[in-house]
């Protein structure tokens, strides 16, 4: 009888916590008053960023030459991702199209030009990567993000922690070294 008596308490106790649990919502308490960075925010954290790679390169005089370019292709994805997030943020802006063609037209549109911001930087840093020691490329991929949370590849880059919707990521998501 006590045992009956003790597993209907547990599991009252359980499904109890898992309601109270739920009806917080995904953000706790707290989300509706979390702080939500500006345009202008995100823009200096990618020049604070930028600053930090180029400072835990510790480049030699012959590798400075190529930092230029590097720099410029990480202000101009550093760039786009501002112009998204702003033109997200903007009141006037409707929630997204609810047409499903429509959807994958712009999402391709926006990963077209990710593509080709990427592709240039790539290309730019191409030249300083082959002249970097082993603690450079290490330090690199680190400082960059090329390696997503765990190290290698992108596996984790969707694990806790990583925003993403219904698990595909939308335009603005992917590897992103800002």
């Amino acid at each position: 009888m006590w045992k009956s008596v003790l597993a209907g308490t547990t599991a009252l106790a359980i499904a109890g916590g898992s309601f109270a649990y739920a009806q917080q919502g995904s953000g706790g308490p707290d989300h509706a008053n979390r702080w939500r960075p500006t345009a202008e925010d995100i823009s200096a954290l990618g020049d604070a960023r930028i600053a930090a790679i180029h400072a835990g390169l510790k480049l030699n005089a012959d590798q400075e030459k190529s930092w230029p370019a590097v720099e410029a292709a990480l202000r101009e994805i550093g760039k786009q991702r501002a112009d998204r997030f702003a033109a997200r943020a903007s009141a006037d802006m409707p929630k997204g199209p609810k047409d499903p063609i429509e959807r994958m037209n712009k999402r391709a549109e926006a990963m077209t030009q990710r593509g080709a911001a990427l592709k240039k930087l790539a290309d730019a840093a191409g030249p300083l990567y082959k002249t970097l020691d082993e603690g450079q490329k290490h330090r690199f991929a680190m400082l960059a993000h090329l390696e997503g949370r765990h190290g290698g590849g992108n596996e984790g880059r969707e694990g806790p922690g990583r925003m993403h919707r219904g698990g595909t990521r939308g335009p603005e998501r992917g590897p992103q070294p800002l």
